[in-house]
């Protein structure tokens, strides 16, 4: 089988990371390409970093080439600092390196997303994810997928109070989670990039994956 090349954005945050790791040492992937303002920590000759900060993108679009790519980009209003600098990042980013993937002819795109994602809905935060999934849609690939967790579980580089303490108040109600209520469950983010690294490796139509089903598809 010939093996494959990964591109990877977002490889420094908390999901990224776990993809990069995997990809590492996934043997289907000969080559991984970070695409990343800072270097990700990690030792691999299969690694190739090219370091940019998503402004100059234009000038590395040639280099968006490969097989699989993974979108794990996000961030918070308050650290992006501006509603305007928030929906750049989970918005105007996957939409132009989808736009540029496409356009170099990679034929699988995977993107993180978020529960309740609607381009429709009246809070900000979601209806940015939404229209994300929307722009993202609108360019060839021959896989898209999107997966959309519910709250992550595990350590960040950075500090989020409201995310932490919403950890401590719901990883142990996980069980009240149950029937309609399933998707909502907090994840652990190292299942979410297995799954997306999964969802790269097969065949299926079916191209979102709300938090319940990525669960589904992780279980050993």
């Amino acid at each position: 089988m010939q093996k494959k090349t990964a591109v990877i954005f977002g490889a420094t945050g908390l999901t990224g990371s776990f993809v990069l790791q995997i990809l590492i040492q996934d043997e289907r992937y000969e080559k991984v390409k970070v695409f990343s303002r800072t270097p990700p920590e990690v030792k691999s000759d299969k690694v190739e970093i090219i370091i940019t900060d998503l402004e100059d993108l234009d000038k590395h679009s040639e280099e968006i080439t490969g097989d699989d790519l993974f979108c794990c980009l996000g961030t918070t209003i308050k650290k992006a600092g501006s509603k305007e600098n928030f929906r750049k990042v989970d918005h105007d980013w996957p939409a132009l390196i989808a736009k540029t993937a496409s356009k170099n002819g990679m034929p699988g795109f995977l993107m993180i997303s978020s529960i309740g994602a609607d381009p429709e809905s009246s809070n900000f935060y979601l209806r940015t994810k939404g229209e994300a999934e929307k722009a993202v849609r609108q360019y060839e690939f021959k896989k898209i997928v999107i997966l959309r967790p519910s709250m992550l579980l595990g350590k960040r580089r950075e500090f989020r109070l409201l995310e932490e303490l919403g950890k401590i108040i719901m990883a142990p109600l996980k069980f009240i989670f149950r029937g309609r209520l399933r998707k909502y469950r907090p994840i652990d983010a190292e299942r979410v990039a297995k799954a997306m690294v999964k969802f790269a490796n097969i065949t299926t139509s079916k191209y979102v994956f709300e938090s319940h089903e990525i669960e589904l598809y992780t279980k050993s």
